[in-house]
């Protein structure tokens, strides 16, 4: 009887790995849903500096995660993969330079977070935005919410379902899982333009509040009712950023499916070859009569 598949991961996600990413993805939430979620007779609602103290929050906090991962099972092979895609996603960015929403580097992340696993997946995400963000000049109190939301998307990849890369010795010859082949790219596809148009949604709510008193039908009203600002949160999107998060979920999904075999098959091989989850061990290489 053969073992059941399971899937191969560049990180193991720990306890400290899953409560720090539970928090900073908590506070995330609030990051970008303040205008949202506070109250009208919260001094929240009503403060000018919300959008600059989370700026400057969550760096530190992504600092922190980013460090935790790294503690808990970031070895020197997978620091190595990591350095290579989040180079290869920040090389892609500026290829279509947000233009009419032509941004490959979302199919990487996605399909490099499908294989490698969730843990992987945030880090990557981050890394690959913050280099990017450096290679391109984009630089700016923006840049931690990018970071933020890019690692969501690699790490909501992570966690589809199906095994991604299954470890060679329960490998069965010529078996093909649920979710592999022609259902796996379309999972994939479906999720990447979901994730590609959620991350247009989300960081909109970032720039929202600084607009305020430039247009009054899209503009945030602090102390507003929810379903006020949340109508005009929705003019605002349609006005200003639905043109680039449409072409963007439509590159994902061409490139995705054209492309995507190939490249899960090399990850795929790159991260057996890897052996993530093998331990270590070191061999005289005189052997034991060399040793005599």
């Amino acid at each position: 009887m053969t073992a059941p598949a399971r899937r191969v991961r560049a990180v193991r996600l720990g306890p400290r790995s899953v409560a720090a990413l539970c928090l900073v993805s908590a506070i995330g939430v609030v990051a970008f849903g303040w205008p949202l979620l506070a109250g009208s007779a919260s001094g929240l609602a009503h403060s000018q500096d919300a959008p600059w103290l989370f700026a400057a929050l969550l760096p530190l906090l992504l600092a922190v995660v980013v460090a935790t991962i790294a503690d808990s099972g970031l070895d020197a092979k997978a620091i190595a993969m990591l350095g290579v895609l989040a180079a290869a996603g920040a090389a892609l960015r500026p290829l279509g330079a947000g233009t009419a929403g032509i941004e490959p580097m979302f199919f990487l992340m996605v399909l490099s977070g499908r294989v490698l696993g969730p843990g992987f997946g945030f880090v990557l995400g981050s890394v690959a935005m913050f280099a990017s963000a450096l290679l391109t000049g984009g630089v700016g109190p923006w840049m931690p919410f990018q970071m933020l939301s890019m690692g969501w998307v690699s790490m909501g990849a992570g966690l589809l379902p199906g095994p991604a890369v299954v470890a060679p010795a329960q490998a069965e010859p010529g078996v093909r899982g649920r979710w592999r082949g022609r259902r796996e790219l379309f999972l994939l596809a479906g999720y990447g333009a979901v994730a590609s148009v959620g991350y247009g949604l989300v960081m909109n709510l970032q720039g929202w509040p600084y607009i305020g008193g430039l247009a009054s039908g899209v503009s945030f009203v602090p102390g507003d009712p929810l379903s006020a600002n949340l109508t005009r949160y929705l003019a605002y999107c349609l006005a200003t950023s639905l043109g680039w998060d449409l072409p963007r979920a439509v590159v994902t999904v061409v490139l995705t499916l054209t492309l995507g075999g190939t490249v899960l098959k090399a990850l795929r091989r790159a991260t057996r070859r890897a052996a993530f989850e093998a331990p270590v061990e070191f061999v005289d290489p005189a052997g034991p009569a060399g040793r005599s």
